[in-house]
């Protein structure tokens, strides 16, 4: 098990989450991809391997360089999330921007829980937190 498979897990049982990711950003091609998870639906392993910047909750925070959440995303109409999205039958998410100790973004961490959820300006900020020690590698 890599840092981030560990680290991933450490933070869905900190957060009462059943459901997280980790991507990295290629710099080669510009997208966020997979390197860790927990909770998600085998068939969705295919869609969430590579995200573009932009693209999803994971893409959006990647863009924003801050933390996009959503209090339930199987009945969100923002269109942040990607429609097969809500195959994961999570409902409160958030997705927080890995950005590394010169402000450079690294990746996004995301995580999620089964039902409707917001989470606090003080939990955001943990998992910020949580983030950048994972931009470090």
């Amino acid at each position: 098990m890599n840092d981030y498979q560990k680290t991933l897990e450490q933070t869905l049982a900190n957060f009462e989450c059943t459901t997280g990711t980790v991507h990295l950003l290629d710099e080669k091609t510009g997208l966020l991809t997979l390197v860790a998870h927990a909770g998600l639906p085998p068939h969705l392993l295919p869609i969430v391997q590579s995200i573009p910047i932009g693209k999803g909750i994971a893409g959006c925070a990647a863009e924003k360089r801050a933390p996009v959440q959503l209090c339930n995303l199987q009945t969100d109409t923002s269109g942040v999330a990607k429609p097969s999205a809500k195959d994961t039958r999570v409902q409160g998410s958030l997705a927080v921007p890995m950005m590394d100790e010169n402000g450079v973004l690294r990746g996004v961490l995301g995580i999620g829980k089964r039902e409707p959820y917001e989470f606090l300006k003080d939990e955001q900020k943990l998992l910020m937190k949580i983030a950048a020690k994972l931009a470090k590698g």
